[in-house]
């Protein structure tokens, strides 16, 4: 099921935004089979990044193992993986190496500095690349230390979700014109694209480069969150003048909508904004903000998110062997994607992929595969 069903992916493990892609992939339909390493350890079938898709323990630094996975390749519409550069190229599985058996596979290349450039052979993480991409100094508040999102910017937006843009962007092309290519996609591209508005705010004079000094940026008082009487959050997104007057209607407060984008008014409308908030309980701010325009909700915990009656309604989350989880998400109505299932670890599935019974017998006798 799903947009992608019929489309054939190999999957050369690695970590963080390698199998995101590829679990973004499977969550469409694509047929995705992963390759790990013998020394692999996070082959959990528990966790999300390796739903929905089959793997095999395949030994690479043996000839035989680089064989198949060029074999694999063969029928094979796009391969993915996340080597330093010149890695997979030592393996015998390169791109000139996977094309010159299939002139219309797509190989995807995860990195974070990218193929080329001064740091591309250097070892590194997200908090490192979205440093030199201009992304995590504006990511804090004022007069704190810069602060890293997790590794959601690098690792998953600017990294996942663009090998699996440029993945998919790329099969289109090879539709018309019959030849694939190659998708280098690098983390520090990725997350200095997802800044793109900011990028450009900047240039117009109209975003600081002072953290915590803006709009978005924790700056403004009416997009920030506030403490209830009761140590919850609720975060407060009111930027137009229509959403900021809902929110004073709501809160009972008399600040002019004509003051909203006076600076010098927003120590006044801060303080103001905190006392309100503190004056009660985070669900009773809920019951009262909630599905108005006042642009404020509760800030929940992942824990609770699943709960929340909006996320149950559309089945936002689900449970895949005890594990809850996001669900595959866009949404399509004609082809919409199947439910999530557990990472199946199983070497009888390069048999759906053209290895006889005998091949695959003498490459686990020989340790090739696991």
């Amino acid at each position: 099921m799903g947009p992608l069903a019929g489309l054939r992916v190999v999957e050369i493990a690695s970590i963080g935004p390698g199998p995101f892609c590829a679990m973004m992939l499977a969550d469409m339909g694509a047929s995705v089979l992963r390759l790990e390493r013998p020394d692999a350890t996070n082959l959990s079938s528990r966790d999300p990044l390796l739903r929905s898709r089959r793997s095999v323990v395949v030994d690479l630094k043996q000839a035989a193992g680089a064989e198949l996975v060029r074999e694999l390749a063969k029928s094979a519409d796009a391969l993915i993986e996340g080597f330093r550069p010149g890695v997979a190229e030592k393996l015998g599985i390169g791109p000139d190496d996977c094309m010159a058996v299939n002139r219309r596979l797509i190989y995807g290349r995860m990195t974070g500095w990218g193929q080329s450039g001064p740091l591309s052979l250097s070892a590194g993480h997200d908090i490192n690349y979205i440093a030199v991409s201009g992304v995590l100094s504006a990511l804090g508040r004022a007069d704190q230390p810069p602060t890293p999102p997790m590794n959601l910017v690098g690792d998953f937006g600017g990294g996942g979700m663009l090998l699996a843009f440029g993945v998919l962007a790329a099969l289109l092309e090879a539709g018309r014109s019959g030849e694939g290519q190659v998708v280098d996609a690098a983390m520090v591209e990725g997350s200095a694209l997802l800044a793109s508005m900011q990028f450009g705010m900047l240039a117009e004079g109209t975003w600081s480069d002072v953290r915590g000094s803006n709009l978005l940026d924790t700056g403004a008082p009416f997009y920030d969150v506030y403490l209830t009487s009761d140590d919850q959050w609720v975060a407060v997104g009111a930027l137009e003048p229509k959403f900021f007057a809902a929110l004073m209607a709501e809160l009972d407060l008399d600040f002019d909508v004509v003051d909203q984008y006076d600076k010098e008014r927003w120590p006044a409308l801060r303080h103001e904004l905190t006392v309100a908030f503190a004056s009660r309980t985070g669900q009773e701010w809920s019951e009262l903000l909630e599905g108005t325009d006042a642009c404020a909700v509760s800030v929940l915990s992942m824990k609770d998110a699943p709960d929340h009656p909006h996320n149950a309604h559309r089945r936002s989350f689900v449970d895949v062997a005890g594990v809850v989880q996001p669900a595959p998400a866009p949404r399509f109505s004609r082809t919409p994607a199947g439910e999530p299932s557990s990472a199946i670890h199983d070497a009888d599935a390069l048999a759906e992929w053209g290895i006889d019974t005998d091949r695959l017998a003498a490459l686990k006798q020989s340790g090739v595969v696991g």
